[in-house]
């Protein structure tokens, strides 16, 4: 092997590397925003969570028990999640959620099917013929 073919060799050896390396680095990147992005979906999914429970608690009179039966979750979790939530905030949020109650629900339009009578009344039809005076006669 040739002095020119070995070092031909090492630079495409190297430049796999580089190549390697930036990939890695752009992986790391990506794996980065990733998890910033879930962190943040997180984060607001969790004061959501918290913020539906101090409505729920508020709007059953503060009964945990109740509530954690409806639920399904055991009451100190679901006190321990309402109690960073202000009143103000819950308040808020039940106005939401009556605001949204009180909007009409959009009705979708059912598409015109055509009845059992109008498809039925062309086959009951199909077996008369017309008659050369004109009338109608069954064809049997």
């Amino acid at each position: 092997m040739s002095a020119a073919e070995l070092r031909r060799r090492v630079r495409e050896i190297e430049a796999l590397q580089a190549k390697t390396r930036e990939l890695a680095a752009g992986n790391v990147l990506t794996a980065r925003e990733a998890a910033a992005k879930a962190a943040l979906a997180k984060e607001e999914a969790d004061v959501a969570a918290r913020e539906a429970a101090a409505a729920a608690l508020r709007l059953f009179g503060n009964d945990a028990e109740l509530v954690a039966e409806l639920l399904g979750v055991p009451a100190e979790e679901l006190e321990r999640e309402a109690k960073p939530v202000t009143a103000a905030r819950a308040k808020e949020v039940i106005e939401v959620l009556r605001a949204r109650a009180e909007r009409p629900r959009p009705r979708r339009s059912r598409s015109a099917r055509p009845t059992a009578t109008s498809v039925s009344a062309p086959a009951a039809n199909a077996r008369e013929i017309a008659g050369p005076d004109g009338s109608r006669t069954d064809a049997s």
